[in-house]
Protein backbone atom coordinates (compact mmCIF):
# COMPACT_ATOMS: atom_id res chain seq x y z
CA UNK A 1 0.00 0.00 0.00
CA UNK A 2 1.34 3.42 -0.89
CA UNK A 3 0.35 6.31 1.72
CA UNK A 4 0.76 9.66 -0.02
CA UNK A 5 0.82 11.39 3.78
CA UNK A 6 4.57 9.30 4.61
CA UNK A 7 6.26 11.24 1.23
CA UNK A 8 8.51 14.11 2.04
CA UNK A 9 10.40 16.05 -0.37
CA UNK A 10 14.23 17.04 -0.91
CA UNK A 11 14.39 19.95 -2.45
CA UNK A 12 10.51 21.31 -2.80
CA UNK A 13 9.50 22.54 -6.36
CA UNK A 14 7.33 25.53 -7.02
CA UNK A 15 4.69 23.71 -8.68
CA UNK A 16 3.12 20.71 -7.66
CA UNK A 17 -0.03 19.05 -6.90
CA UNK A 18 -0.35 15.49 -4.50
CA UNK A 19 -3.55 13.69 -4.27
CA UNK A 20 -4.24 10.25 -3.11
CA UNK A 21 -3.75 8.69 -6.62
CA UNK A 22 -1.58 11.24 -8.67
CA UNK A 23 1.16 13.49 -7.96
CA UNK A 24 1.89 16.18 -10.54
CA UNK A 25 5.15 18.15 -10.89
CA UNK A 26 6.31 21.31 -12.82
CA UNK A 27 9.72 21.01 -13.58
CA UNK A 28 12.26 24.04 -13.31
CA UNK A 29 14.93 24.87 -15.71
CA UNK A 30 18.53 23.64 -14.93
CA UNK A 31 17.37 21.07 -12.44
CA UNK A 32 19.07 17.59 -12.86
CA UNK A 33 21.22 15.01 -10.67
CA UNK A 34 24.60 14.02 -12.04
CA UNK A 35 27.49 13.29 -10.77
CA UNK A 36 31.46 13.91 -12.42
CA UNK A 37 31.73 10.80 -15.09
CA UNK A 38 32.70 12.20 -18.74
CA UNK A 39 30.74 15.47 -18.42
CA UNK A 40 32.98 16.45 -15.80
CA UNK A 41 30.28 18.53 -14.03
CA UNK A 42 28.05 18.07 -10.87
CA UNK A 43 24.12 18.57 -10.58
CA UNK A 44 22.36 17.99 -7.57
CA UNK A 45 19.45 20.16 -7.34
CA UNK A 46 16.17 17.86 -8.54
CA UNK A 47 13.26 17.71 -6.78
CA UNK A 48 12.76 14.77 -5.47
CA UNK A 49 9.62 13.08 -3.57
CA UNK A 50 10.34 9.94 -1.64
CA UNK A 51 9.36 7.38 1.24
CA UNK A 52 12.21 6.00 3.90
CA UNK A 53 11.56 2.38 4.98
CA UNK A 54 13.93 -0.32 6.48
CA UNK A 55 12.50 -2.97 4.84
CA UNK A 56 14.72 -4.96 2.38
CA UNK A 57 12.61 -7.43 0.21
CA UNK A 58 9.73 -4.91 -1.44
CA UNK A 59 9.02 -3.71 -5.05
CA UNK A 60 7.53 -0.03 -5.54
CA UNK A 61 6.20 0.67 -9.19
CA UNK A 62 4.72 3.69 -10.62
CA UNK A 63 3.37 5.15 -14.17
CA UNK A 64 4.47 8.36 -15.33
CA UNK A 65 3.16 10.76 -18.04
CA UNK A 66 4.89 13.63 -19.25
CA UNK A 67 4.98 16.64 -21.70
CA UNK A 68 8.80 16.80 -21.78
CA UNK A 69 10.05 18.63 -25.16
CA UNK A 70 13.51 20.26 -24.07
CA UNK A 71 17.04 17.64 -24.64
CA UNK A 72 17.34 15.56 -20.99
CA UNK A 73 13.75 16.67 -19.99
CA UNK A 74 13.03 13.44 -17.59
CA UNK A 75 11.17 12.23 -15.05
CA UNK A 76 10.77 8.70 -13.23
CA UNK A 77 11.46 6.94 -10.27
CA UNK A 78 14.55 7.35 -8.17
CA UNK A 79 16.17 5.91 -4.58
CA UNK A 80 18.11 9.31 -3.26
CA UNK A 81 20.68 8.75 -0.82
CA UNK A 82 22.35 11.38 -0.74
CA UNK A 83 24.12 13.59 -3.13
CA UNK A 84 26.88 11.08 -3.92
CA UNK A 85 24.48 8.33 -3.78
CA UNK A 86 21.73 7.56 -5.42
CA UNK A 87 20.01 5.46 -8.63
CA UNK A 88 17.39 6.86 -11.26
CA UNK A 89 15.23 5.59 -14.08
CA UNK A 90 13.92 7.40 -16.35
CA UNK A 91 13.01 8.59 -20.28
CA UNK A 92 15.20 11.73 -21.04
CA UNK A 93 14.22 13.48 -24.30
CA UNK A 94 16.25 13.99 -27.12
CA UNK A 95 14.75 15.73 -30.22
CA UNK A 96 11.49 15.11 -31.91
CA UNK A 97 12.92 11.31 -33.41
CA UNK A 98 13.53 9.92 -30.12
CA UNK A 99 14.16 9.45 -26.89
CA UNK A 100 16.55 7.90 -24.24
CA UNK A 101 15.14 5.14 -21.97
CA UNK A 102 17.73 4.98 -19.28
CA UNK A 103 19.13 4.41 -15.76
CA UNK A 104 21.63 5.88 -13.61
CA UNK A 105 23.43 4.53 -10.79
CA UNK A 106 25.95 6.65 -8.54
CA UNK A 107 27.66 5.44 -6.38
CA UNK A 108 30.51 7.48 -3.93
CA UNK A 109 30.20 10.46 -6.29
CA UNK A 110 30.54 9.14 -9.85
CA UNK A 111 27.43 8.49 -11.79
CA UNK A 112 27.31 5.90 -15.11
CA UNK A 113 24.18 5.84 -17.19
CA UNK A 114 22.74 2.81 -18.98
CA UNK A 115 20.25 3.76 -21.82
CA UNK A 116 18.59 2.83 -25.26
CA UNK A 117 16.71 4.99 -27.47
CA UNK A 118 12.65 4.37 -28.17
CA UNK A 119 10.37 6.65 -30.27
CA UNK A 120 10.03 10.08 -28.90
CA UNK A 121 6.28 9.27 -29.67
CA UNK A 122 6.21 7.58 -26.29
CA UNK A 123 4.72 9.72 -23.31
CA UNK A 124 4.10 7.13 -20.59
CA UNK A 125 6.31 4.50 -18.69
CA UNK A 126 5.66 2.18 -15.86
CA UNK A 127 8.60 1.52 -13.68
CA UNK A 128 8.95 -1.27 -11.06
CA UNK A 129 12.11 -0.96 -8.48
CA UNK A 130 12.67 -3.74 -6.22
CA UNK A 131 14.86 -4.22 -3.77
CA UNK A 132 16.43 -6.87 -1.97
CA UNK A 133 18.82 -6.16 1.01
CA UNK A 134 21.69 -3.64 -1.07
CA UNK A 135 21.04 -5.05 -4.26
CA UNK A 136 18.69 -3.58 -6.46
CA UNK A 137 16.55 -4.17 -10.22
CA UNK A 138 14.94 -1.49 -12.03
CA UNK A 139 12.10 -2.62 -14.76
CA UNK A 140 10.39 -1.02 -17.09
CA UNK A 141 6.79 -1.76 -19.16
CA UNK A 142 4.84 0.52 -21.62
CA UNK A 143 1.15 -1.46 -20.12
CA UNK A 144 2.12 -2.22 -16.76
CA UNK A 145 1.91 -6.03 -17.10
CA UNK A 146 4.70 -6.53 -18.80
CA UNK A 147 7.69 -5.68 -17.27
CA UNK A 148 11.61 -5.72 -18.54
CA UNK A 149 14.84 -5.85 -16.62
CA UNK A 150 16.77 -1.72 -17.26
CA UNK A 151 19.53 -2.66 -14.61
CA UNK A 152 20.40 -4.65 -11.47
CA UNK A 153 23.06 -2.85 -9.41
CA UNK A 154 24.53 -3.14 -5.95
CA UNK A 155 24.39 0.39 -4.17
CA UNK A 156 27.03 0.97 -1.48
CA UNK A 157 24.79 2.71 1.03
CA UNK A 158 21.97 0.96 0.32
CA UNK A 159 22.16 -1.79 3.03
CA UNK A 160 20.35 -0.23 5.99
CA UNK A 161 17.47 2.23 5.59
CA UNK A 162 16.90 4.06 2.29
CA UNK A 163 14.38 6.71 0.85
CA UNK A 164 12.41 5.92 -2.71
CA UNK A 165 10.39 7.71 -4.61
CA UNK A 166 9.67 10.02 -8.02
CA UNK A 167 11.60 12.71 -9.32
CA UNK A 168 11.20 15.07 -12.59
CA UNK A 169 13.79 17.94 -13.62
CA UNK A 170 14.74 20.03 -16.64
CA UNK A 171 18.64 20.00 -16.94
CA UNK A 172 18.01 22.92 -19.57
CA UNK A 173 16.04 25.82 -19.95
CA UNK A 174 12.75 24.30 -19.72
CA UNK A 175 9.93 23.21 -17.75
CA UNK A 176 7.46 20.62 -18.57
CA UNK A 177 4.70 18.36 -16.37
CA UNK A 178 5.23 14.95 -14.97
CA UNK A 179 2.25 13.33 -13.71
CA UNK A 180 2.49 9.96 -11.56
CA UNK A 181 -0.02 7.57 -11.05
CA UNK A 182 -1.03 4.05 -9.93
CA UNK A 183 1.60 4.12 -7.16
CA UNK A 184 1.72 0.63 -5.07
CA UNK A 185 4.10 -0.93 -2.81
CA UNK A 186 4.47 -4.94 -3.06
CA UNK A 187 5.80 -7.82 -2.21
CA UNK A 188 9.12 -7.94 -3.84
CA UNK A 189 8.45 -9.07 -7.30
CA UNK A 190 12.11 -9.73 -8.21
CA UNK A 191 12.61 -13.05 -7.73
CA UNK A 192 15.71 -14.65 -6.41
CA UNK A 193 18.32 -16.32 -8.71
CA UNK A 194 18.14 -20.46 -8.44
Amino acid sequence: MFDVNQLKWTREPNEYTIGDDKISIITKPNTDLWQRTYYGFQNDNAPVLQISTEEKYFSFVVKTEFHSKRRFDQCGVVMYLNSDNWLKASIEYENEEFQRLGSVATNNGYSDWATTDIDASIKTMWYRFSRRESDYCIECSTDGVTFKQMRICHMWEGAEEIQFGIYACSPEESSFEAIFTNMDITECMWKAHV
